[in-house]
């Protein structure tokens, strides 16, 4: 027998059963029924009209469905025969399922992790709800609660049939770390039932946050002589990201004179770790970089201008400590001599310089006076026309000041060296002129080849190189009688005098520097013969030279009368031999000394400026040679000398002037020795 029971039968139902047949009839028919055991159902056995036996199937338990779903029982009839019968029959109930149990999850609540940056479509995860129904009575659909917020199901998908959970959009860790939903699972039955499970998803940070820098303050410009430690900036740096991800590092270069200093979390300043010089770095470009400890690591970089104000710390400076100026004499006044300029590496009015002169006097004469100073550009000028004869150089200071707070200064040393120019003609000195530039003088005319008959004497108040004097001859009355030494300026005998040489003598001598052009002075020199005469003692040590008389004779007139003069020369010297075996020295000596001052010039020379003892001492020898007297007397007031030629003679021997006192014993043994000489050629 086929029984189909619903579940959401309430117990004490009853089913009727098909009855047993026996055909047995009075005690030996049917008397009972047995029901196998069961928990769910029982029989009651009720007698019909007719004595017959009927068993009802009792429900004394309500079924489930979802426990079991079908019950097979035996149902056994037993006659009242002895021994009694029985027979038996299956009855197979099944149970009919209603909508009676409600999705169910797996578990009541799910904990999901989920890295940031997923991509769209990402499985989070899958919900399984099951419902213990069939049919339309276990078909599920899924949805999310109204306690799940709009974000959440912005950016997550949630499959109704299936009930995936994927990813709708990007997820950033930074925005919600921690999505919540509830999730309910609702069956298709009549009376519809359902479950519900709630969902965590955790969002796991990624390293996807490079770190940011803010510049809290910053100034700039600073002066270049800010103190150390001193703090120039505040900056911040972040990280959205957490764990390592989000911890940073911050460093600046080590090249910078400037360090990072932490005063809080993820605060740092930034102080000047060094001194700052502006002339050598006006304005730095500094880096500050972050890098995070993600791997891999992620970075950002902040660039601030750091601008250095001007300090006037500087000193101008010279190119050069010492300047040495060649300045040309006679230069015009007012004429530029050099550029001293000064560098100050400073700026704006720290770099302004003014330039001047540091006064200094020089024989009641500043230099202000000389000189002159272009305050802004350092041009130095002259004021005056320089000699070099009397002002050969100058050194004074020029100072060059800033225009700072305080002033800066320096001064270098200026050495103005005068260049001298061929600007004075050759001054002659000797020998002296009375009058113009004509001189005369006697010599014997038995002077010897070789004497010295005069000396040109001149100077030149010019340097050595253009006073460097040559002398040669302008105009000679015979080229064959008298040399000239173009150095010294002795005129010499080139050989005696013959009879057929005039008895004048006409000598013009120039005196010439060595400038460029080239100054000259002359002096005439009238030379008068005399045919007894002291021969000058120029140089003792001097050798005669050999004769040369005849030069301008013919061959045949040279031998012809050379045998003559021959004859009358040996004549001549026997006579002379005798006489001078039989003269008395002591009665020659006076007459002799008498014609030696007889031929002395008894007026005095005119007399001339000297200033160089060197040609003083020249000039005193070439006079006293000649037997002349030389006396020098000081300029009051001066470095120069009057120097005057005075003639000899037996009277002039004692003078209250100091100089003459001087040569007193020069000048006696002067007139001894040509008293001498003259005794020598006056006894034959």
């Amino acid at each position: 027998m086929h029984l189909d029971i619903s579940e959401s039968t309430p117990a004490g139902e009853r089913f009727s059963l098909n009855n047993a047949v026996d055909s047995d009839i009075g005690s030996n028919s049917i008397k009972t029924y047995y029901l196998s055991e069961s928990e769910h159902f029982t029989i009651e056995i009720q007698s019909g009209r007719d004595g017959s036996k009927l068993a009802d199937l009792v429900l004394k338990k309500a079924l489930d469905r979802e426990i079991e779903a079908a019950h097979n029982l035996i149902l056994t009839a037993v006659d009242g025969g002895v021994p009694s019968r029985s027979g038996t029959a299956n009855i197979i109930v099944q149970v009919l399922d209603t909508n009676d149990n409600a999705p169910q999850f797996h578990k009541d609540s799910y904990t999901v992790y989920l890295s940031e940056n997923a991509p769209i479509g990402t499985l989070v995860v899958k919900l399984n709800a099951t419902d213990l129904d069939e049919g339309l009575n276990s078909e599920i659909v899924y949805t999310f609660s109204l306690y799940t917020s709009e974000k959440t199901q912005d950016t997550f998908n949630l499959n109704a049939e299936n009930g995936e959970i994927r990813v709708k959009e990007m997820i950033n860790y930074e925005d919600f770390k921690i999505y919540d939903m509830e999730i309910i699972a609702t069956d298709k039955g009549a009376n519809s039932l359902s479950g519900k499970c709630k969902v965590k998803i955790l969002i796991t940070d990624m390293n996807d946050n490079h770190p940011e820098i803010s510049i809290k303050s910053f100034s700039s410009p600073v002066k270049e002589d800010i103190p150390v430690n001193t703090v120039i900036a505040v900056v911040s740096v972040s990280d959205k990201d957490s764990g390592e991800n989000g911890q940073v590092d911050v460093h600046i270069s080590d090249d910078l004179p400037f360090a990072l200093r932490e005063s809080s979390d993820n605060y740092y300043e930034l102080i000047v770790s060094q001194p700052l010089d502006r002339e050598q770095v006006p304005e730095y470009d500094i880096t500050i970089t972050v890098i995070d400890r993600g791997n891999p690591a992620l970075s950002d970089n902040e660039t601030i201008t750091l601008e250095l104000l001007d300090v006037n710390d500087n000193v101008p400076q010279f190119p050069q400590t010492f300047y040495t100026i060649p300045v040309l004499e006679n230069n015009a006044p007012g004429a530029l001599l050099s550029s001293l300029t000064a560098i100050d590496p400073d700026l704006h009015e720290n770099q302004y310089l003014v330039y001047f002169i540091i006064e200094k006097e020089i024989v009641n004469t500043s230099m202000s006076m000389l000189f002159s100073m272009n305050p802004e550009n350092g041009n130095l000028y002259a004021l005056k026309t320089f000699d070099y004869e009397i002002e050969k150089e100058f050194l004074f200071h020029i100072e060059a000041r800033d225009s700072g707070v305080p002033p800066l200064s320096s001064n270098v040393t200026v050495h103005i060296i005068i260049m001298d120019q061929n600007d004075n003609t050759p001054l002659i000195v000797s020998p002296w002129r009375a009058h113009g530039s004509v001189v005369e003088e006697k010599i014997p005319r038995s002077t010897d080849k070789g004497t010295l008959i005069s000396k040109v004497i001149a100077i030149d108040s010019d340097s050595v190189h253009n006073s460097r004097i040559t002398y040669q001859f302008l105009q000679n009355t015979d080229a064959t009688l008298f040399s000239l030494d173009q150095y010294n300026g002795e005129i010499r005998t080139m050989r005696m005098f013959s009879y057929r040489d005039s008895r004048y003598q006409r000598l013009v001598v120039i005196a010439k520097d060595n400038g460029e052009p080239a100054l000259s002075a002359t002096v005439t020199i009238k030379l008068s013969t005399v045919e007894t005469a002291l021969k000058a003692y120029a140089d003792m040590t001097e050798v005669p030279l050999e004769y040369d008389i005849f030069s301008d004779l013919n061959l045949y007139l040279v031998i012809g009368l050379g045998s003559v003069s021959f004859l009358l020369l040996i004549t001549i010297l026997v006579t002379i031999v005798l006489k001078c075996q039989k003269a008395k020295p002591s009665k020659a000596a006076p007459s002799c000394r008498n014609s030696v001052i007889s031929e002395r010039n008894s007026t005095i020379a005119d007399s001339t400026l000297v200033s160089n003892d060197a040609y003083w001492y020249s000039l005193f020898l070439a006079e006293t040679r000649k037997g002349k007297l030389v006396v020098r007397q000081p300029v009051p007031k001066g470095s120069r000398y009057i120097v005057s030629s005075i003639p000899r003679s037996t009277g002039l021997t004692e003078t209250s002037d100091s100089a003459a006192s001087t040569l007193q014993v020069r000048n006696k043994y002067e007139l001894f020795r040509d008293t001498r000489s003259y005794q020598k050629h006056c006894e034959p």
